[in-house]
């Protein structure tokens, strides 16, 4: 499993996440899956959790829905999300595993107050599958 991102949405990504620091700091990966997925936009989202922003990221059912409509009318399909671990490690949460739905990219940024350090990106393998890493090119 590969997810082509080109290092000029890296850096938006980045900017987004650095921006939202010391909360968690997410949005979209609208792009196509012709048998190699790649990530033409990204678009960042408002953080909407009732609970600790600093721990936890929710993303409004209606951003969604006007990221997907956005990606749709470009001819894209959203293909996953990002999202940033403040203070911690570019590595899936236990409320990451439990919240991921199968088939999208998570991509997830360490943030720290000096900015954004290591990316990572992982897919479900499944319904009921493991959380696995995915190569970012």
């Amino acid at each position: 499993m590969t997810l082509q991102l080109a290092p000029a949405l890296r850096d938006r990504i980045r900017e987004h996440l650095t921006a939202a620091y010391p909360e968690e700091g997410c949005g979209f990966l609208l792009g196509t899956d012709g048998g190699a997925r790649e990530v033409r936009q990204v678009v960042g989202a408002r953080n909407t959790s009732a609970e600790r922003h600093s721990h936890h990221f929710t993303i409004a059912p209606e951003e969604f829905l006007a990221a997907d409509r956005h990606a749709r009318q470009s001819g894209l399909d959203v293909l996953g999300f990002f999202h940033s671990h403040p203070d911690g490690v570019a590595r899936p949460s236990s409320t990451d595993v439990e919240d991921a739905w199968p088939w999208y990219s998570y991509v997830i940024v360490s943030v720290a107050r000096e900015g954004a350090g290591e990316m990572t990106c992982w897919r479900k393998a499944g319904e009921n599958g493991p959380f696995e890493q995915e190569t970012l090119r």
